[in-house]
């Protein structure tokens, strides 16, 4: 066999590629690394991930199905753009299908998934939210577990497919919550919100568990709606007040 040929069975299959720079990327909009309105120039994020441009339009194109990216005819992709506008309508749409499968959830409960809930809360709440009591410092753990809490409550719905968009509205969302997160860690109390939920659902009160949810949900929402430095126009409705 001639190197040429090893070289090509040693390298990754290109949606092997596609795939690890999906993720790479997928993280970088997420932590807003990658900040929202910025062109994604090919020659660049190929140098940042060091991969061909096949895999990377592929990655591109699913990150633009997931709503993160922006593709712009003859102008190329860039990070979405954020608005006050659409952070209230995810959220509106986020409570709505959140509802619908933590009712499901809770209608099909089993002693399994109660326990699974028991102790995803559990271990949220001896997670620190910042890694320093003086000041924020983000904790990646206590974001997988926080995520991992949401996904159990809803995770007895019955539907792959719900899920699965219950997810993608939680990562459109998380965007706008990373950008406003040291404003709100002072002065939310979020484990109590957590707790109360989860007390809601084990006492088998959907009405109640799906209006903490929603109000949990809304309560950050209002958080970043009413950052100025995410959302500069803001200031100037406050000066013609």
């Amino acid at each position: 066999m001639d190197r040429t040929s090893v070289l090509r069975l040693a390298s990754p299959a290109p949606s092997t590629q596609a795939s690890t720079v999906y993720d790479r990327l997928r993280d970088d909009l997420l932590s807003g690394r990658l900040e929202p309105g910025r062109k994604l120039q090919m020659r660049f994020l190929s140098d940042r991930y060091q991969i061909g441009q096949t895999p990377l339009r592929e990655a591109l194109n699913r990150l633009t199905a997931d709503g993160l990216v922006e593709g712009r005819e003859q102008r190329g992709f860039y990070v979405a753009a954020i608005s006050r506008s659409e952070l209230a309508e995810l959220t509106k749409t986020r409570c709505w299908v959140e509802s619908l499968a933590l009712r499901e959830s809770m209608a099909a409960a089993t002693p399994q998934w109660e326990e699974q809930l028991l102790l995803a809360q559990h271990r949220l709440s001896r997670s620190p939210r910042s890694l320093n009591p003086e000041h924020f410092e983000d904790n990646p753990e206590w974001e997988r577990l926080h995520r991992s809490y949401h996904g159990t409550l809803i995770g007895n719905c019955g539907s792959q497919s719900l899920i699965g968009f219950c997810g993608q509205l939680a990562d459109q969302l998380y965007r706008y919550r990373r950008l406003s997160i040291r404003k709100a860690f002072p002065s939310r109390h979020v484990a109590d919100e957590h707790q109360a939920i989860l007390n809601a659902v084990l006492s088998k009160d959907a009405e109640v568990a799906v209006a903490l949810l929603t109000t949990h949900y809304g309560r950050t929402a209002e958080v970043i709606l009413q950052d100025e430095q995410i959302f500069p126009e803001l200031k100037r409705l406050d000066e013609f007040a």
